[in-house]
This record gives C-alpha cells, sequence and structure tokens, in this order.
C-alpha cells in the first residue's frame, strides 16, 4: 500500500483521477467475498462534498452521481420520490441542527390514528429513476434508500416517550402504526427495486443508542423486525442485495440481522460501542462489515492517520472479502473534507498487487 501524501487530499486529485465504476466490486463484497480492487461504501455526502467534489454541475441528480463517482464509488445513494410520513413541525427548533424525539408527535391516540393523512406510494412521482437510468455511465449502479425506516418513522409520528407508553398502554394501536408504516415502505421499494437501474436497496432504519436498541428486544422482534424481513424479502425477489443501515448497539439483535432477516450488509458502527476491527473479526463471512472509520476518529484525527486506519483496515479484510470502506455513518457538514478524502484514498490509490 501507498504511504500517505498531501496530493490525496486536494480534490482536484479526484476530479482529474475518477476511476471507471464496477458495480461487480461492491457486488463481491455483499457476497462476502474479495473485490477486485480496494472498494468503498458510503451512505450519504453533504452538500459542501458535493459542491467541491461535483464542481459547476447544477442538476440534481447528475451532480449526485458526479460526486460519487469522482470519489470513487461504484454505484450512488439516493431516495426516490416525494413519499414520506408526514409529522408536525420541529417545536421551536426551526433551522437547528438537532431537535427532541418527542416534538413532532402526530398520532398520539385511536382518534388521531384514525384521522391521519397517509401518503399513499401509488399517488408518488418515481420519474427520478429513469433520470437516474438515463446519467448513470456505464458500470455504476443505484443504491435506494428510504425516506426513513420503520423505527424512526413511528418514532416521529407518535413521538418516543408517547410511544413508550402506548407499548404498554395500547399495544393494540401500536401495532396498527407499525403496520401502516412498514406496509407503505415496503410498498415503495416495491416501486423502486424492480427499475433497471436500481442495484441495491438500502434499509435505513437507526435502531438505538450506544448501550442498547431504543426498544425492547421483545417489541423489536414484535413490531419491527417482521416488517425489515419484509423489506430484505424485496430485494431477494429481484435478486438484488439489501443492506441495513442502522446505528446503535446490536449485540443483542445481531443474529436476528443475519439469521431472520437476511441481511447481505450492515452499516454503521461506533468506537464507542464495538470498533469496525472487531466487528469486521466477529461477523466476516456471514455478512458484509460496511463502512466503519468511526466518525469521531475522522473528525479528530489528521489525514494521515485517517489515511493509515483506513489501509490498515482494508489490510484486514483483503482475502476474506466481504468489506467496504467508509465512514462510521455518513459524511454530514462538520467532517473535515481533507480527511473524508484521506479516508477514500486508502481505496482509490491501491491496488491489490
Amino acid at each position: 500500500m501507498k504511504k500517505f501524501s498531501m496530493d490525496f487530499i486536494d480534490p482536484e486529485f479526484y476530479r482529474s483521477n475518477a476511476r471507471k465504476p464496477d458495480f461487480s466490486n461492491i457486488l463481491a463484497v455483499l457476497s462476502n467475498k474479495a473485490p477486485k480492487r480496494p472498494t468503498l461504501f458510503e451512505f450519504f455526502m453533504n452538500e459542501n462534498l458535493t459542491a467541491e467534489i461535483a464542481l459547476d454541475e447544477t442538476d440534481q441528480i447528475a451532480s449526485n452521481i458526479k460526486t460519487f463517482r469522482n470519489a470513487g464509488y461504484d454505484y450512488v445513494t439516493s431516495g426516490i420520490s416525494e413519499f414520506g410520513f408526514k409529522s408536525g413541525e420541529w417545536s421551536k427548533r426551526e433551522g437547528s441542527k438537532t431537535g427532541s424525539l418527542n416534538d413532532r408527535a402526530v398520532i398520539t391516540d385511536r382518534d388521531s390514528f384514525n384521522a391521519y393523512s397517509w401518503v399513499e406510494v401509488e399517488d408518488c412521482d418515481f420519474s427520478a429513476l429513469d433520470g437516474y437510468a438515463r446519467l448513470l455511465p456505464d458500470g455504476m449502479k443505484l443504491m435506494v434508500s428510504g425516506p426513513g425506516g420503520v423505527v424512526e418513522n413511528v418514532i416521529a409520528l407518535t413521538g418516543f416517550d408517547n410511544l413508550c407508553y402506548m407499548l404498554a398502554d395500547d399495544p393494540e394501536l401500536c401495532r396498527d402504526i407499525f403496520d401502516g408504516v412498514g406496509s407503505r415502505l415496503v410498498k415503495y421499494y416495491e416501486r423502486c427495486i424492480p427499475h433497471p437501474a436500481a442495484g441495491i436497496l438500502m434499509s435505513n432504519d437507526d435502531w438505538g443508542f450506544k448501550t442498547q436498541t431504543m426498544l425492547s428486544t421483545k417489541h423489536m422482534r414484535e413490531y419491527v423486525f417482521p416488517w425489515h424481513k419484509r423489506i430484505a424479502d424485496v430485494a431477494r425477489r429481484y435478486n438484488k442485495p439489501v443492506v441495513l443501515h442502522s446505528c446503535g448497539n446490536f449485540s443483542e439483535v445481531m443474529e436476528d440481522i443475519i439469521e431472520d432477516m437476511g441481511y447481505n450488509g450492515k452499516h454503521s458502527y461506533e468506537d464507542v460501542i464495538m470498533p469496525v476491527e472487531e466487528v469486521y473479526d466477529a461477523y466476516a463471512g456471514r455478512i458484509a462489515i460496511l463502512g466503519g472509520i468511526d466518525l469521531d476518529f475522522i473528525i479528530r484525527s489528521t489525514p494521515e492517520q485517517v489515511y493509515n486506519r483506513s489501509v490498515e483496515m482494508l489490510d484486514r479484510s483483503r482475502r476474506k472479502g466481504g468489506y467496504g470502506l467508509g465512514s462510521g455513518n455518513s459524511i454530514p457538514y462538520y467532517v473535515p473534507l481533507q480527511n473524508y478524502y484521506a479516508m477514500i484514498a486508502a481505496a482509490v490509490v491501491n491496488t491489490w498487487e
């Protein structure tokens, strides 16, 4: 592997040396095999990064594709339509970066559930799929993400505290809310995944904290996991891989993810929970390990430190396969761009020699 160079943190380096996408590499990773070359995986970027690496591209779809391609990915991530779940406005937090999980509740009881106006998949515009199909370069496909997942959207509709009370006081209403969200997410993916441009299904649904899942494992298995299994089944029906993006501590449910739901890959890891190196050693060969270079580490480290850890992770997984290099979560606006470039350089400038 090459030693770190300051050239690696120059965005022009990536714009001028964009490698040809080859979707077979990420497919190999998601099949727990070794790809032909070091392979990248990321959920989403921030606008500052997109503006810098896509440069003068103004069309949203073209800009998204150009960002992922110039950075060296074999796919591009995107949600597809205006489909989603309408919740209340952020209370007294408009324009802020954070908010309470209780602020937007619109379903608090049976009457408000019956009055809630669902957005139906059948009424939404999915023409962006054709837009991607027209612009995707040879060798590149789309990873379709959702408008949040089952847990995220239920909490947005009910508020977290309200949901906890509801699980005890009115489990039948809880089931109806989870079913209302889950069934519509299944329809959303059923609409997207058959499209020839779609190559990967991304089921993005944050489940937990650094110590446990947000709901008890009993409630996760009762209300949440059956819908994730059905979402994963949509991908399998069309012979396409399915990835779970979810934050939190999964020590109690990892077997559910692998054996019951059958996800091909898992994304989102934190050093404070379990460093990705340990996750890889524990689960490689059973499920693809994606990303995992801790976000706090990327932010606080030097570019050379980020590069070196990324190279070491690629070396660790080189022979066994089933690993895609990327961050532990995503690339938000507060990540120093030079540190992001240092991370992806580990895959972009090196080969399996």
